[in-house]
């Protein structure tokens, strides 16, 4: 149809000017703090506090008492209070690291030959290998470790840890290496076989005789044990080489990882907690050259498995889409001081919560022939069906000393049992804007006061909020137990409108041990936020009876009068009251800027916080464009229609955006440059109710 009329008629047009203005994207809260496990310094997100408790534990033993951290108390009101996203940073207090899987065999084939040749062709296939477990004889558990192989290495052979000591071929033998002699045993070795031990030179003795020979003393001594191929045989034997088949790692750090530890008749392990994690491998199928690999919970047993993540149907074969390394992930994400960023490397995305593979020791890569039949070479490298734990991690929760709750008090040389310097390095990474995107940023357990307590952290943090200019930092001026002046006098340093404080500390109901226990206001006004923003609008102010009610609150450090909110109010600080019938309220919305103006408001400042984050985003897709009229326009028409919605959400009274030739003259235009500018009048809130009630005379007439 022609879109113009030449002679008379009607032009039916369509201008569809139903496009959907794009949202902005949205940003929840950071904590930076301790927490119970997790990636140490490297900032993670969580999505519920099912999640976070996942991914960084809950309570934790310090001198026979339950704690729990102010991060995880922090996270349980966030998302309690309709949070959404909450990015965690942990930081821990020394060097800290993963646990490592204990050994994962394969399969061997010992080939059919005369003793001599059958125990060579083996140790040139696996080379020796030293056992380590645990051995029952008669009740008695002796423990067993690696150690030095004996002279004769040719013969050795390995079985793994939970590999059954009846043995499948007869013409095998276990051969124990005392680590001391105890008579009547002088000789260095003995040869246990499933009926009896063999000394050498010595008559044979029955596995009751060996008990009541050794005693409980014998017990505890340590013991090397070996395979020992005495006759030649065709058999598989359950081993695998010096190295696991397949190494897996943690993802989480600290000793808190380590669940290696003894087998009751249960199938527990003495060390298993909810906190950390063992593994089962099984459907292992050489014929395939497949195997599923079970991470379960730490402190479940073998007829009650507590499965975390199951993932089957796994391959050794390096160049299949299977690949165990390309299916769980292999990446380690660590924070670098010399660069400010968390370095990845690995080259395999973690697609499990738990663990990542470290190696696979024995891969198996075009594991089938030109016929589909799996190779004889690749079939032993299979990893067997079996369970196991992980071991070798490092770094503790506490040191000596540890304060918690209110027990971090002026003269206290620790937080929660950290230095204040331990939040140095994610403070610092947290300013990088590009790569982290929070609205509110808290730190409970840092305190503006005193130095051993954070004051030089919190000035840092304070300034990169400032830089970053997309959220405000919620404070805690002073720890436990502190009066008002040196509260007043700490708020009274500060001035800037991207940080807001609150006073006093809280009571509250700890949700993962039921203790009532002391918190510093942060913990839970992160909370207060996520309300506010949940019920209605980032600009609202978070105070008040409305939108700013601690429910989870048992009581306040001080109750305060109507003086003392005055004091605080007047000094930057935002009262947490109590009102009878009500209970403890958020009653107060100022930022710590000194000079009187719109933005020494919270909800004024969050106003702006939300405008400059959206706006940018609709910028950000400019750059690089022609610097044209059509350019400007397309950035008018996303944020002209997004301010009217701020404006109908009562965020503005009024607004005008100016991107035209009048501010992208020439000149402008000549250097590379595109100009806007945003003019707002942002909402108030009222603080101030003066109700005027005129007693008048019987017969006035009232005022129109």
């Amino acid at each position: 149809m022609a879109e113009t009329l030449i002679s008379p008629g009607v032009l039916a047009r369509e201008n569809d000017q139903s496009f959907i203005t794009q949202q902005p994207v949205n940003v929840g809260a950071a904590i930076i703090g301790p927490t119970v496990k997790g990636p140490v310094e490297v900032p993670t997100i969580v999505t519920s506090y099912s999640d976070y408790q996942n991914k960084f534990g809950t309570t934790f033993l310090s001198a026979s008492n339950v704690y729990t951290y102010f991060t995880s108390i922090a996270a349980f009101n966030y998302f309690n209070n309709g949070g959404d996203t909450l990015l965690v940073a942990r930081v821990a207090s020394g060097s800290f690291t993963p646990a490592t899987s204990t050994n994962i065999g394969n399969y061997r084939l010992a080939t059919t030959g005369s003793a001599t040749a059958n125990s060579a062709s083996l140790a040139t296939a696996i080379g020796p290998t030293i056992f380590t477990g645990s051995f029952s004889v008669n009740g008695i558990s002796i423990n067993l470790t690696g150690s030095t192989l004996p002279a004769n290495t040719a013969t050795a052979i390995y079985a793994t840890s939970g590999s059954t000591f009846a043995l499948s071929v007869a013409t095998a033998s276990l051969v124990f290496n005392a680590s001391r002699s105890i008579a009547p045993y002088s000789a260095s070795w003995q040869y246990i076989t499933s009926s009896a031990v063999v000394t050498p030179g010595a008559e044979s003795i029955t596995f009751n005789t060996l008990a009541s020979q050794i005693g409980t003393d014998f017990a505890s001594d340590t013991l090397n044990a070996y395979y020992y191929i005495i006759s030649g045989s065709t058999t598989y034997f359950s081993g695998a080489t010096n190295a696991s088949a397949l190494v897996l790692q943690t993802l989480s750090e600290g000793t808190i990882m380590n669940s290696s530890s003894s087998l009751d008749a249960s199938g527990s392990l003495a060390s298993g907690s909810s906190d950390n994690i063992r593994f089962t491998i099984q459907n292992s199928d050489k014929t395939a050259g497949t195997f599923s690999l079970i991470v379960r919970q730490g402190n479940d047993n073998t007829n009650d498995q507590i499965i975390l993540e199951t993932w089957t149907n796994l391959s050794m074969d390096s160049t299949a889409p299977n690949y165990v390394a390309r299916v769980i992930g292999t990446q380690v994400k660590a924070y670098s001081t010399a660069d400010n960023q968390v370095t990845i490397t690995g080259d395999y995305p973690n697609a499990s919560r738990y663990v990542r593979v470290s190696s696979v020791a024995t891969p198996t890569p075009l594991y089938f022939d030109n016929t589909g039949i799996a190779k004889s070479s690749f079939t032993g490298s299979i990893p067997t069906n079996e369970s196991g734990s992980f071991t070798g991690a490092n770094g503790n929760l506490f040191g000596a000393g540890a304060k918690y709750y209110s027990d971090i008090q002026t003269g206290a040389t620790n937080t929660q049992g950290l230095l204040s310097s331990s939040y140095d390095n994610m403070i610092d990474l947290l300013s990088n804007q590009d790569d982290y995107r929070f609205n509110v940023l808290i730190t409970p357990g840092l305190f503006a006061s005193e130095a051993p307590l954070g004051s030089s952290q919190v000035t840092t943090a304070i300034n990169n909020t400032q830089n970053r200019g997309d959220n405000i930092y919620v404070v805690d001026l002073v720890p436990y137990n502190t009066n008002i002046s040196t509260v007043t006098a700490q708020a009274n340093a500060k001035n800037t409108s991207y940080a807001a404080t609150y006073w006093p500390w809280v009571q509250t109901i700890d949700p993962d041990s039921s203790q009532n226990v002391w918190v510093p206001a942060s913990t839970l006004v992160a909370g207060v936020y996520a309300y506010n923003d949940n019920v209605s609008e980032p600009w609202f102010a978070p105070a008040g009876i409305n939108r700013g009610g601690l429910g989870t609150v048992i009581r306040s450090e001080k109750k305060l009068t109507q003086a003392n909110r005055d004091t605080l109010y007047t000094n930057k600080i935002n009262p947490i009251a109590t009102f009878p019938g009500t209970g403890v309220v958020v009653y107060g919305q100022k930022t710590l800027q000194t000079k009187a103006s719109a933005l020494d408001r919270v909800n004024v400042r969050r106003l702006l916080i939300s405008l400059k984050s959206y706006i940018s985003q609709v910028a950000n897709n400019l750059v690089f464009e022609q610097n044209s009229i059509a350019t400007r326009n397309q950035f008018l028409s996303q944020v002209n229609p997004y301010l009217e919605s701020v404006q109908q959400r009562q965020g503005l009274y009024a607004f005008k955006v100016i991107m035209d030739a009048s501010n992208n003259t020439p000149d402008v235009i000549d250097r590379n440059q595109m100009v806007g500018q945003i003019y707002l009048q942002p909402t108030k809130t009222a603080e101030f109710i003066y109700l005027d009630f005129n007693i008048l005379p019987t017969g006035a007439t009232f005022p129109a």
